[in-house]
């Protein structure tokens, strides 16, 4: 072209130029390209409009995904957008690379975007070639860069052998990727199988147990420690012409097996396998091998990690009894889960022991027999050591015939001697254990409770409702060997379910000791189904899937084991199963002189009964009436106070019954209080707020007993319909001794 000559239409020079122009309209999905464009594309060289689906058709998959994000980006940065495309032909095959480069701007009204960009082919050969598949630069080399780096971070987060090859199946290398995966592990002389991905079942079977002096690649490779890269099936079957029968069929172009070397072990073998040609490039090796570099270590680490946990369950599942036989009358239902990783044993365990006076020494028949719980401070061998100690201690005092007092006692002054005793025991590893020994009488139901700092346990009755049974306690195990243990007994009625666990059951997932409570609590009320059921959903509300999502208000802790056992009273308690036995909640507490605190409890245990009550101001009746009662007990008299509270009848027509019993044979007296008294008014707040009341005479001492009806207080009418102002109210009443 010669100068002042004009310059020649913008057409004709990108047609020299061998670049296409075209343009997408996401709102149509109608994709607009030139002669060029569509000869670049593999069709006829005519300008054509083409949809969304015809142009995807032509391009690689993982290409076609990214466009979008980079058209993305380019609208929001405001820049020109470029890609790398592969352009496939009808059979699934890279005919040509191409670059992309493209002005985008989005329509905030059609909400789309409209896109005018060229296509200009990359020179670089087509696979099959004498060098085909040669790296592109730059790009290229950015995306390696990030594929081994996201690659780096999956194969870090993988803690087991399976996850591992879950990863290694999922990554997708930049420019080419197997579709054909194997991992070669090392038994003696022979290879084994580890993994695979990409072939189907039974496709191993041929190279299971293979000896390592077998002309196979993967052999050679462990016994060399150096990667075999066959670009064709034409060097395979030259360089192995023993074993290529077995990789024929696999109708495979490629193949690249690495070395898996961790601290200059060679471990195993990966094998990567291409559907279409490969020349295994230096860009391309380089991959290859970081890959194979990383799953090694991956690989190493999962298997140490396994290996670990293994040692560590079978330790604690060597230490941990069976459950003995049925008992009649009686379920038990035991959960143990080790949690943590390594050598992270925890020394979390539980027992159940037959105890002097049943039909057998051997068997639980129909005698008594204990359930223990506990946890030994510390998370590592040691930890289990002492657990393992200090369980078969337990067995032996109990086995005695000793009470659960002076079981705990007796088990408190062994743990202090093994730890604390010792002249040579290093102060910063003195440990102590959390216990709860129960002994069971399966005739009568009763319970007889021991604890040793442990949680209390919980009772769910028979309608559903769950109770935290407060209970005396001392000192964890081992800290005093003089410490004192009281016994509490409660009875499992007909029906009722008692739970009993570590804090690792509770506290697991940031949870303190009330938020996890209200979790299991409400695992406890909502389950329906029978007391194996119930064990597995406890376990897997707090270790499952599922408590990923309910995770407490504090900071994650280190998980911790969990030890779990429900004890099942079977039975309505009606004598004939045709009789239909009534609703019936029931709560018993002692308190007594010297534990005025134990007051607030039994508040709280009246309120956790009527949970569900229709009047809330009934709730506050009760539990004002009860404060006052137990309150003049322990002012007015030298006696404990015993309080049975028990609730009766269907929802909505119920009758809650609150006694309290002393030993005092002191009757209630008539007396006038003043306006300025400060005590005298507790049988009138009984004769304003209840339906019904009381007070009995017992063989020694006496009974205050009141009643509330829910039919009566549900629409704000009778008794606790609302509250009391004392200060205004002139009466003469009895005053509570």
């Amino acid at each position: 072209m010669r100068t002042g000559e004009p310059l020649p239409a913008v057409g004709e020079v990108l047609a020299a130029l061998a670049t296409g122009l075209w343009h997408w309209n996401t709102a149509t999905g109608l994709v607009t390209v030139d002669a060029e464009a569509a000869r670049l594309l593999g069709l006829p060289s005519e300008r054509t409009t083409l949809s969304q689906a015809q142009v995807r058709a032509r391009l690689h998959p993982v290409d076609w995904n990214e466009i979008s994000g980079v058209i993305q980006l380019a609208v929001a940065e405001g820049t020109l957008g470029e890609v790398r495309v592969r352009i496939m032909d009808d059979r699934g095959r890279v005919v040509r690379v191409g670059r992309s480069r493209f002005q985008a701007s989005y329509d905030h009204k059609k909400r789309s975007y409209e896109v005018t960009g060229s296509l200009q082919e990359v020179t670089e050969p087509v696979p099959g070639t004498s060098a085909g598949r040669t790296a592109v630069t730059g790009d290229w080399r950015r995306s390696r860069e990030a594929f081994l780096l996201d690659a780096g971070r999956a194969l870090a987060e993988a803690r087991s052998t399976a996850e591992v090859l879950r990863v290694a199946a999922g990554l997708s290398m930049p420019g080419f990727s197997p579709d054909g995966l194997a991992v070669f592990g090392v038994t003696g002389d022979r290879l084994t199988i580890i993994g695979h991905h990409g072939h189907q079942p039974g496709d191993e079977d041929p190279f299971t147990h293979m000896a390592l002096d077998t002309d196979y690649p993967a052999a050679e490779v462990v016994r060399t420690g150096r990667a075999v890269y066959l670009s064709s099936p034409e060097k395979y079957k030259d360089r192995y012409p023993v074993t290529w029968p077995l990789a024929a069929h696999f109708d495979r172009q490629s193949w690249a097996f690495l070395p898996l070397t961790v601290a200059g072990r060679t471990m195993g073998a990966w094998m990567a396998a291409f559907t279409y040609p490969v020349a295994f490039t230096p860009d391309e090796r380089s991959v290859l091998t970081t890959v194979a570099r990383m799953l090694a270590q991956a690989l190493s680490r999962a298997e140490a990690a396994e290996s670990a946990r293994e040692l560590t369950d079978g330790l604690q599942r060597s230490m941990l009894p069976k459950l003995g036989p049925e008992i009649p009358g009686m379920g038990v239902a035991a959960r143990y889960v080790p949690t943590g990783g390594g050598l992270q044993v925890g020394g979390d365990w539980y027992d159940m022991i037959p105890l002097p006076g049943g039909t057998s020494r051997t068997e639980f028949g129909g005698g008594r027999f204990a359930l223990v719980i506990g946890d030994v401070q510390g998370h590592d061998v040691r930890a289990a050591g002492l657990m393992g100690q200090l369980r078969i201690a337990l067995r032996a005092y109990a086995s005695e015939g000793h009470r659960p007092d002076a079981v705990l006692s007796r088990a408190s002054r062994f743990l202090h001697g093994m730890t604390f005793g010792a002249l040579d025991e290093d102060p910063s590893d003195l440990r102590f254990a959390t216990c709860l020994y129960v002994e069971v009488d399966p005739a009568s139901g009763l319970l007889d409770i021991a604890r040793a700092g442990h949680p209390d346990p919980a009772i769910r009755m028979t309608d559903g409702t769950v109770l935290a049974r407060p209970t005396a306690g001392g000192l964890p195990l081992g800290i005093d060997p003089d410490a004192d243990y009281p016994t509490t007994r409660i009875t499992l009625e007909p029906g009722e379910t008692m739970l009993i666990c570590t804090d690792g059951l509770i506290e697991t997932g940031g949870h303190d000791l009330e938020t996890g409570w209200k979790r299991i609590r409400t695992i406890l009320e909502e389950h329906d189904g029978d007391l194996e059921g119930l064990a597995d959903a406890l376990v897997q509300a707090v270790h499952g899937p599922s408590s990923h999502h309910t995770t407490g208000p504090l900071a994650d802790r280190r998980e911790d084991d969990i030890a779990v056992l429900l004890l099942h009273r079977e039975g309505d308690g009606s004598g004939d199963p045709a009789t239909p036995r009534p609703t019936v909640r029931r709560t018993v507490l002692s308190v007594a002189q010297a534990e005025p605190e134990r007051v607030g409890v039994a508040r709280q245990q009246l309120r956790e009964l009527l949970h569900d009550w229709a009047s809330a101001d009934q709730v506050d009746s009760a539990v004002l009436l009860l404060s006052e009662t137990l309150t003049n007990v322990l002012v007015h008299t030298d006696a404990d106070a015993l309080l049975v509270a028990e609730v009766r009848g269907e929802p909505g027509e119920r009758r809650v019954r609150v006694e309290v019993t002393d030993t005092s044979d002191d009757l209630p007296h008539r007396r006038s209080p003043g306006e300025l008294a400060s005590s005298g008014r507790g049988l009138m707040l009984i004769e304003l707020l209840a339906q019904a009341w009381g007070v009995d005479p017992r063989g020694e001492g006496k009974s205050i007993w009141f009643e509330l009806y829910e039919s009566e207080g549900s629409d704000g009418s009778g008794g606790g319909s609302g509250p009391v102002d004392v200060e205004v109210v002139e009466v003469v009443e009895v005053e509570l001794p």
